[in-house]
């Protein structure tokens, strides 16, 4: 699977707000949570879209099995990967 690549500033737009997109990264790979009922508006409890939740997800009650329900549409470019 041959995945497109962003930066942290460009999944930043994909929040919801800026961008019609929902998107979130965890572990380098980013998921399109627009159609998702839980994060209407670009937020989720206390989180908002457009950002990497890879070091919130152990303060959240579910386990990363949640991002198995949805299908990673790009790859997050780790800083200096340039």
């Amino acid at each position: 699977m041959d995945l497109p690549a962003y930066t942290k500033q460009q999944l930043a737009l994909r929040n919801g707000q800026d961008k019609p997109q929902i998107w979130v990264a965890y572990k380098g790979l980013i998921y399109d949570m627009t159609d998702s009922r839980l994060w209407r508006n670009g937020k989720h409890y206390e989180h908002w879209a457009g950002q990497d939740l890879t070091d919130e997800l152990p303060d959240a009650p579910h386990t990363e099995a949640v991002f198995e329900k949805f299908t990673p549409v790009a790859v997050l470019i780790k800083p200096g990967s340039f």
